[in-house]
């Protein structure tokens, strides 16, 4: 791919223009793409428009511009997280039936929590996880199963960096993340009251395939809620979906 004069290539230039949408900014106009994308505005608006020619990006009525259906059509080939969704999905409806909150997955990806499904009563209590949404490893359920279990050389990233406090009892101190990550290493689960919600606890396991952890399954509780049912679902659910994930090779 050419070079720009920033020296960025078209490659890092369309996932610049991609990165300007987030689940809270589904539509935009190709001004608005170019000024948070940092692209001169002729450059923006040049891959906008062959983006949209191509399908990943559409315009609509308005001519503001939303990702495009066949950017998801390609990303749901042969996609590791299609799999899965596909093993985990039927067993996480068990654990929602059971717990009647949220029940989460959500994988390792550039350092962060990347949540691939929620399923949500509708009286259910607060949470602010979103499908393709993003949290910090150290502040839920879900990414400190992830990060117990992760690289050494991920863990030793994330906690030399900054900690981010999304709560008064978010974990934030590296060598008490140290302790817990240990801990939860050696119980195979965490549970997270107040970590990013005062009135919520986070229940999480870890998802494994070929010995090596893929995934975390999670739910959210109201904060005084008993995990014990809750935890022992989510161990068989984590069981049968790595169960399927071999059938699915």
């Amino acid at each position: 791919m050419a070079n720009s004069r920033s020296g960025d290539s078209m490659t890092v230039r369309i996932v610049r223009v991609l990165e300007t949408f987030s689940a809270e900014r589904t539509v935009q106009t190709a001004t608005e793409i170019a000024d948070r994308s940092g692209l001169p505005r002729s450059t923006a608006h040049r891959i906008v428009g062959e983006l949209s020619a191509e399908g990943i990006l559409e315009r609509d009525e308005e001519g503001r511009i939303r990702l495009g259906m066949r950017l998801w059509e390609l990303a749901l080939r042969g996609s590791s997280a299609l799999r899965l969704r596909q093993a985990a999905m039927p067993h996480m409806e068990r654990v929602q039936t059971l717990v009647r909150e949220h029940t989460q997955l959500a994988v390792l990806e550039h350092d962060e929590a990347l949540f691939l499904e929620r399923l949500s009563h509708p009286d259910a209590g607060a949470n602010i996880t979103r499908i393709a949404g993003r949290l910090p490893l150290h502040a839920s359920s879900s990414g400190l199963i992830l990060l117990a279990f992760a690289d050494p050389a991920v863990r030793e990233r994330v906690l030399s960096g900054p900690l981010r406090a999304l709560s008064t009892e978010t974990v934030t101190d590296a060598a008490a993340l140290r302790a817990l990550l240990a801990s939860i290493r050696r119980r195979g689960f965490v549970a997270a009251p107040g970590s990013i919600e005062a009135v919520s606890t986070g229940v999480a396991v870890p998802v494994r395939d070929r010995g090596e952890v893929v995934a975390a399954l999670s739910v959210v509780l109201p904060r005084d809620a008993d995990p014990t049912a809750a935890l022992d679902a989510l161990r068989g659910a984590a069981r049968d979906t790595e169960r399927d994930l071999r059938a699915l090779r």
